[in-house]
C-alpha cells in the first residue's frame, strides 16, 4: 500500500544548512490508534495505571481487543528532509525486557519501510487479560546507525481477542468550580464560564433533619441575568429539592432521565457514570448557612481530549472566538463516546457525524470515536439517501487521516452497498423513485426502520433547502452519489481490488457526464433543482462545487450564483456551503461568512450565550432545537482546512496540501495534529508581500501555494531566491520535505 518509491521527497534543504546528524527517538506512541495505551480511571476519574488494576471490576481500562493491533509512532525532528527508511518494533510482556532492548513477544527485526503509521503486530499470539509492553526505532535518511527506542508504553490486551475490534477510552470526569459566584436575595448564582454535560455536586450543612433546599440548573439566562426556567426547545432546566440531613454533608444531584434521550435508540451514558444533563449555570435558593463557590463542584463529563493538541490565533477576534467555540465543542459534546445529535435524542446521525469527525481531527489526534461512530452507523443508518452515502465519506476520512485502512477492509461490502449503487437506472444517476429501492437494497444497507429512505437536500426539511424543488432526480444526492464513488474508487486501489478499482471509476465518469447533463442549465450557467424543474437552488450549486463536478469554465458562473443567496442553508449545509466556495477559490467571501455578525452566523450563536455550537442558526430558525449540536461546528474544520488551507493529500500525511486562502486576515497562525505530527504554519500578509512560515513533521512532504496576487513576483526561501511554478493563481512549491521553512513571495 505504502511504496518508498512513490514517496521519495524532493528536498528543499532549510537556511540553517544540511541533514543534521542527530539520533532520532520516535514519540506519540499509539496502539491501535489510542494514544494513552495504558490508560485506566474509576467511575470516571484518572488513576496511576497498573497491571494489578486489570484484576479489580471496579477499573475501567482502555482494551486492546485485536488479535493483531497496529503501532503508530511520530519521528521527533524538526531537520530538514527526514525520511524513515527503516523500523524496528520490539514488544514484550514486562518492562525489563525492553530495558535489554530484548522484544520476548516479537522483534519485527529491521523493516526497511517509510511506513510510521498502523504497522500491524506479527509476532506469535497475544494472550488475553496480559499487559504488553512495546517500544520502536527508526532509520532515516543519510543515517547509518538507527536512533534512540522509544520511550516503552503499555498496553492491555481484553478478555477475549478477534480479528477486529474497536478500542475506546472510559467516560472521563473534570471537577470544575464555578468562575463566578454570587448571592443576591437569599439565592446563590453559580456560572462555571462555558455549558457541559454534567452532574453537580454541592456541600451543604443543617442544624437539623427538617431544612430544605432547592437547585436549578440550566443552559440559559433570562433578560433579567437570571437563571431561564422556561428557555425553550430543548435547551436544558430542571429544578431539584435536597433535603438536608443534619451536620455537613456532599449532596451529589440525581440527574432525572430524559424520556426522549433514554429511548432504546438512544447511546447510553455508562452506568459507572450515571445520568447527566447540559448545563452552565446553577442557582441554590433557601440554604441559610454560608456557601463559597468551592463547596459547589460541576462533573464534567467527556471523552479523552487533548487541550494543547491544536491551536488558532488570527488578526480578527470574532474569528479567533468562532474557533474556541468550535474546538470546546467537540469536547464538550464527547461525553457518550460516540458522535451524537446533541441531547434532544442522543442518536447517532451520519451527517451529525461527517462534521464532527472533520473537526475533531481539526483539534486533537483522536481518532477512535470517530472510528467507533463510523461502524456502529454502518450498522445503525439514518433515513436520509444522502447520510447512507455520507458512511463511505466518513470511512474515506478515517482512512485518509490515519493510514489505517483495517476499518475499511473490515466494512468494506458493507461499504460498497452504501455507496447505493443499486439505485442506479439507465440515466446512470440513482433515486429512491425509480422503483429500485427493494427490500433487498434496504437489507444491504442494514435499514430496518420501518421508514422509507427519502431525500433530505438540508435540515429542517423544509426551512433552510432554499426553495429546493423536488424531483424525480436529485442533483444533491448524485453529487454525494459521485464523491462516494470516487472514494470506493480509491479504497479499492489501495485495498488491491484492481477490478472493483476500475468499475467504480467508469461508474463516476459516467455519473458525472449524466449530472451535467440532467441538471446544468445553458442559459442560466447554474445547476437546477432536478429534471422537471428550472429551480435553481444554493444546494444544487454548492454541492455540486463542493464535490467536484463543475467544470472550470462554468466555475465562475456558479461560484458567483453560490455567492448570490448568501448563508441560505443551515448549520449543517454550511460546511457544503464553504467546502464550495474555498474550492473554487472564493476565499474571500468565505472569510465573510465565517466572520459574519447577522443572526445566521456562529457569531449569533456566541451572541446568544451559547458556548457549545447550536443545532441551528437562531431559536427562530428551529423551535425545537438543542444548544449542544457539534454538526454546528463546520467552521472549525473549515478553518484548519480550507482557511488555513491544511489538508492531508495521502493517507496517513504522507504527503498534504498548505494552499491558504486567509482573505484580508494580516496574519493567522495554527497547530494542525496529524498522525505524523504537528503541522506548525504561521502566515503573515500585506499588500506587497505574502509570508509562510512552517514545520513539516518528518516522513511526510508538503505541497506548498503561496497567493499569486501579481503576475510579477519572487519567491524566497529564507534568504535565499527560489525557483517555483505556477499553478492555476498560485505559486506552487512541489513536494517540500520535513523541517522548518520561512517561504515569502514579494509582488513586484
Amino acid at each position: 500500500m505504502l511504496k518508498k518509491s512513490t514517496c521519495l521527497f524532493v528536498v528543499l534543504l532549510v537556511s540553517f544548512g544540511c541533514f543534521a546528524q542527530t539520533l532520532l527517538q520516535p514519540s506519540g506512541l499509539m496502539v491501535d490508534l489510542v494514544a494513552a495505551s495504558n490508560y485506566q480511571s474509576v467511575n470516571g476519574y484518572t488513576i496511576q495505571p497498573s497491571a494489578a488494576n486489570l484484576l479489580n471490576p471496579a477499573v475501567q481500562s482502555v482494551l486492546i481487543g485485536n488479535k493483531n493491533p497496529a503501532f503508530s509512532w511520530e519521528i521527533n525532528s524538526n531537520a530538514a528532509g527526514i525520511v524513515q527508511d527503516a523500523y524496528q518494533i520490539l514488544v514484550a510482556d514486562n518492562e525489563k525486557a525492553l530495558s535489554n532492548n530484548t522484544g520476548n513477544v516479537w522483534d519485527s527485526g529491521k523493516v526497511s519501510s517509510i511506513q510510521s503509521a498502523a504497522v500491524l503486530f506479527k509476532g506469535a499470539g497475544l494472550k488475553p487479560n496480559t499487559t504488553y509492553y512495546w517500544t520502536v526505532r527508526v532509520w532515516a535518511t543519510n543515517q547509518t546507525e538507527p536512533g534512540k527506542y522509544a520511550k516503552p508504553i503499555a498496553f492491555y490486551t481484553d478478555s477475549v481477542l478477534t480479528d477486529h475490534k474497536l478500542p475506546s477510552y472510559p467516560s472521563q470526569i473534570t471537577d470544575q468550580k464555578p468562575v463566578v459566584f454570587t448571592r443576591s436575595n437569599n439565592v446563590y448564582f453559580a456560572d462555571f464560564g462555558k455549558d457541559a454535560f454534567a452532574q453537580l455536586k454541592v456541600n451543604l450543612f443543617s442544624d437539623t433533619d427538617n431544612e430544605s433546599v432547592t437547585i436549578r440548573i440550566g443552559e440559559v439566562l433570562d433578560a433579567n441575568g437570571n437563571l431561564s426556567r422556561k428557555p425553550g426547545g430543548n435547551i436544558r432546566y430542571a429544578q431539584y429539592k435536597i433535603d438536608l440531613r443534619r451536620g455537613l454533608h456532599t449532596y451529589k444531584i440525581q440527574i432525572k432521565p430524559d424520556a426522549v434521550n433514554t429511548r432504546p435508540a438512544a447511546v447510553k451514558i455508562p452506568v459507572y457514570i450515571g445520568e447527566v444533563t447540559p448545563f452552565r449555570y446553577c442557582e441554590i435558593e433557601g440554604y441559610s448557612h454560608r456557601l463559597k463557590a468551592e463547596d459547589l463542584t460541576r462533573l464534567f463529563v467527556h471523552y479523552q481530549f487533548d487541550e494543547g493538541a491544536a491551536n488558532f490565533h488570527s488578526s480578527d477576534s470574532t474569528l479567533n472566538a468562532i474557533w474556541e467555540l468550535c474546538k470546546y465543542s467537540m469536547k464538550a459534546t464527547s461525553y457518550l463516546g460516540t458522535y451524537v445529535d446533541g441531547d434532544r435524542e442522543r442518536i447517532a446521525y451520519e451527517a451529525d457525524a461527517y462534521i464532527n469527525q472533520l473537526s475533531h481531527y481539526a483539534v486533537d489526534k483522536e481518532y477512535t470515536i470517530a472510528r467507533k461512530t463510523s461502524e456502529y452507523l454502518i450498522y445503525h443508518p439514518t433515513w436520509p439517501t444522502e447520510w447512507i452515502l455520507q458512511s463511505v465519506l466518513i470511512a474515506w476520512n478515517d482512512y485518509l487521516y490515519t493510514g489505517d485502512i483495517r476499518s475499511v477492509k473490515h466494512n468494506y461490502d458493507n461499504l460498497k452497498a452504501k455507496s447505493l449503487t443499486a439505485l442506479e437506472d439507465s440515466t446512470h444517476l440513482i433515486s429512491t423513485l425509480n422503483g429500485k429501492v427493494t427490500k433487498e437494497v434496504m437489507a444491504s444497507i442494514y435499514f430496518n426502520s420501518g421508514r422509507r429512505l427519502e431525500d433530505i437536500v438540508d435540515w429542517p426539511h423544509i426551512q433552510e433547502t432554499d426553495g429546493f424543488v423536488f424531483c424525480k432526480y436529485n442533483p444533491v444526492v448524485n453529487a454525494y452519489y459521485y464523491k462516494s464513488l470516487t472514494v470506493m474508487q480509491k479504497l479499492a486501489e489501495d485495498l488491491g481490488n484492481v477490478a472493483d478499482a476500475a468499475y467504480y471509476g467508469k461508474k463516476a465518469v459516467a455519473v458525472k457526464k449524466a449530472f451535467h447533463q440532467m441538471f446544468f442549465d445553458p442559459k442560466q450557467q447554474v445547476y437546477v433543482d432536478g429534471d422537471t424543474t428550472k429551480h435553481a437552488s444554493l444546494h444544487a450549486n454548492m454541492f455540486a462545487l463542493a464535490f467536484e463536478l463543475v467544470d472550470a469554465r462554468y466555475q465562475p458562473k456558479v461560484l458567483q450564483f453560490v455567492k448570490s443567496r448568501e448563508m441560505a442553508c443551515s448549520v449543517y449545509g454550511a460546511q457544503f456551503l464553504l467546502d464550495a466556495i474555498y474550492n473554487a477559490g472564493g476565499g474571500d467571501y468565505g472569510l465573510s461568512l465565517l466572520t459574519s455578525k447577522n443572526d445566521r452566523s456562529w457569531y449569533n450563536m456566541i451572541k446568544a450565550g451559547s458556548t457549545i455550537t447550536l443545532e441551528a442558526w437562531d431559536n427562530k430558525y428551529k423551535p425545537n432545537q438543542d444548544w449542544t449540536h457539534a454538526w454546528g461546528a463546520a467552521a472549525g474544520n473549515i478553518i484548519s482546512r480550507k482557511l488555513m488551507g491544511i489538508e492531508p493529500l495521502a493517507p496517513g500525511w504522507t504527503s498534504f496540501s498548505v494552499k491558504p486562502q486567509i482573505g484580508n486576515l494580516s496574519q493567522a497562525s495554527i497547530d494542525v495534529p496529524t498522525i505524523k505530527g504537528a503541522i506548525k504554519a504561521n502566515f503573515v500578509q500585506n499588500e506587497k508581500s505574502f509570508q509562510l512560515n512552517i514545520s513539516i513533521p518528518a516522513n511526510t512532504s508538503a505541497q506548498v501555494h503561496l497567493p499569486m496576487k501579481s503576475k510579477k513576483y519572487q519567491v524566497w526561501q529564507g534568504d535565499k531566491k527560489v525557483r517555483s511554478h505556477t499553478a492555476g493563481q498560485w505559486v506552487l512549491l512541489d513536494n517540500v520535505g520535513s523541517g522548518d521553512y520561512r517561504f515569502k513571495i514579494e509582488y513586484l
